[in-house]
């Protein structure tokens, strides 16, 4: 039995190693944006970004179900045991929920991120942030050299 679904792309560099989902879109701040069906859009962490924040304890949304939300908007935080951070809306339209099983079993996203750990649901137009996977890799490599260069410097 065939699928249409792109293959993952393998990504490796330094001590980080991911599968990064074909069909999803990413944004420079280290979110995947995925279709559902028509105008509904899920969104959640990268690998990297859950790796950045370590294990995720934490999160909250700042908007109603149903609210109007705009790409590039924070609507929400997460907090991990190494950081918190903003989390931005990636479309323009309403915001269609948070994922409901985060808040039995708030690991997901660690354990998950592309999958069952996504974070939010809009419904809407994708914003123009987003790139596909082999163009997020190049920005991977410039936030791992980042981090690399930071490390050496505190040395």
């Amino acid at each position: 039995m065939g699928t249409d679904r792109p293959a993952a792309l393998h990504y490796q560099r330094a001590r980080f190693v991911t599968q990064l989902p074909g069909d999803y879109l990413y944004s420079p701040a280290h979110l995947w944006i995925a279709r559902q069906r028509g105008n509904l859009w899920r969104a959640g962490l990268t690998e990297f970004a859950t790796r950045r924040l370590g294990e995720v304890v934490e999160h909250g949304f700042a908007v109603e179900l149903h609210a109007p939300v705009s790409a590039g908007q924070v609507i929400g935080w997460v907090e991990g045991f190494k950081a918190i951070s903003d989390i931005l809306c990636l479309v323009e339209g309403r915001f269609a929920g948070a994922n409901p099983a985060l808040k039995n079993s708030i690991s997901l996203i660690n354990k998950d991120p592309y999958g069952a750990g996504w974070l939010y649901a809009v419904k809407g137009k994708l914003g123009g942030e987003c790139v596909e996977a082999r163009a997020y890799a190049k920005l991977l490599d410039q936030s791992i050299d980042e981090c690399l260069k930071q490390q050496r410097e505190t040395e």
